[in-house]
């Protein structure tokens, strides 16, 4: 522990200090993004796209949300396999990955592949796990990610067909290690029974999900369906997002797999990004409690208002679950998992409580424009209902980031390939300097 006398905390504050003029006077990008709020190019790809606005003379034009996988509107993944009563994060992640639409056959063996690597190597749950539980589940899952290179035996061979290996047994083995992770976590933390389920490699990722977190193994169809729709919308959004962003940067270093999917959890963990659906329980649980009649909207507005004026919750003067970087007038994604949500609400008795979630959707536009002063188009985004749909699902919340994960998973092993082939170059984005030069100076004249 530092016992000096200077205040170090004051110091590096002060030293760490930019004038957020400086950003303007040098045309700085922050957060990589334009004046008007796109996103700066900095890359090509095949594997996903976010479409939230058009540029129509020069001038950024909000339309309807609208994402896509290898060209393919996810609506459509959606709507088909609820049809069709399957489930289809199993084929989107083929998708993903493969760059069409498997067949029967294709999708049979590929969810068979699939399933029979969900076990982890042999003593890696006990020696990995077991033996050193962490209290944050995305914390031990990136820990694990990288540990699993140890148990490979060609762990630096970046030729295709290894890292396709490589990926497919990652993104089988995360709900595996999420699960034996929190059940590690709930044993040793918050002393409960030690409950670890062997994988059923016949299970789809829904189901498995929550045949691991819990006791009795048991779940309803309609919990299995929305988890998977859950899981489809949130595996891939395009290579500009913050952890995908961050498996094209680590592996334009041509670093090994394990390093670059790790650094995508890494990232994801952040409140800013996978984490925030936390921020918004933790929000919606403030509001259940300063809000007496959910169903009255003035009072729900005057509540709202408040936490946005930094009065009320934490302070930030953010309303969580509100807005996105890219959609504008719809989140593709909110509108699906909303809409099926509600019948899942009905089914857990929560449906007043979904119409607090609603009716926050359909005020909060306005009242963010009124208070702003500003005309923009800002929607609910996906975060918004996911963290009230695991909590239906009755998923604990220091998992609900690492379910993010068990999804993006895939959208990040198809990126990586991707750069792989195609990137060639190591990112590389320029920082200015704005220290003046300083004379050293010998100790004794300090």
């Amino acid at each position: 522990m530092i016992t000096a006398k200077e205040n170090y905390v004051t110091r590096l504050i002060e030293n760490d200090y930019i004038d957020p003029e400086l950003y303007g006077k040098f045309d700085v990008k922050r957060g990589l993004r334009n004046a008007d709020g796109t996103g700066v190019l900095v890359g090509l790809t095949r594997v996903g796209d976010v479409h939230g606005y058009d540029i129509i003379e020069g001038k950024k034009v909000a339309v309807p949300g609208k994402l896509f996988y290898r060209g393919i509107d996810v609506n459509s993944i959606i709507n088909t396999a609820e049809k069709e009563k399957r489930f289809a994060y199993e084929e989107s992640t083929y998708l993903l990955m493969f760059g069409h639409l498997p067949n029967r056959e294709q999708l049979k063996e590929f969810a068979s592949l699939i399933g029979s690597l969900r076990g982890l190597p042999r003593n890696f749950a006990e020696d990995s796990i077991l033996k050193f539980p962490s209290r944050d589940i995305m914390n031990k899952l990136a820990r694990s990610v990288l540990t699993l290179y140890s148990y490979d035996e060609s762990p630096e061979d970046q030729a295709p067909e290894n890292v396709l290996r490589q990926c497919l047994e990652l993104i089988a083995r995360f709900p595996t290690i999420v699960a034996y992770s929190y059940m590690a976590k709930k044993h040793y933390f918050d002393h409960d029974s030690l409950v670890i389920h062997v994988p059923d490699p016949h299970a789809s990722t829904a189901e498995l999900v929550l045949k691991l977190i819990r006791q009795d193994m048991q779940f309803s169809t309609l919990e299995a369906e929305i988890l998977d729709m859950a899981l489809v919308l949130h595996a891939e959004h395009g290579g500009g997002n913050n952890s995908t962003f961050a498996v094209h940067l680590i592996s334009s270093a041509e670093t090994d797999t394990y390093s670059a999917i790790a650094a995508g959890v890494g990232s994801l963990k952040g409140y800013k990004h996978g984490g925030a659906n936390i921020k918004v329980m933790e929000m919606m649980d403030d509001i259940k409690k300063h809000v007496k009649r959910w169903d009255d909207k003035k009072e729900l507005a005057a509540y709202l208002r408040a936490i946005l004026k930094g009065e009320a919750n934490d302070g930030s003067g953010l309303v969580y679950g509100q807005g996105h970087a890219v959609y504008t007038v719809s989140d593709p994604r909110t509108i699906l998992l909303r809409d099926k949500a509600a019948f899942l609400a009905e089914e857990k008795n929560l449906s007043q409580e979904f119409i607090l979630y609603r009716n926050i959707e359909e005020i909060f536009p306005e009242i963010f424009k009124k208070e702003k002063g500003i005309d923009k188009d800002i929607c609910t985004n996906v975060d918004f209902y996911s963290g009230f749909v695991y909590k239906m699902l009755g998923i604990p919340l220091e998992v609900y980031t690492s379910i993010f994960a068990i999804s993006r998973v895939a959208g990040w092993c198809a990126h990586r390939m991707e750069e792989l082939i195609s990137g060639g170059r190591i990112i590389r984005p320029a920082y200015k300097c704005v220290q003046d030069p300083v004379p050293y100076s010998s100790v004794n004249e300090r």
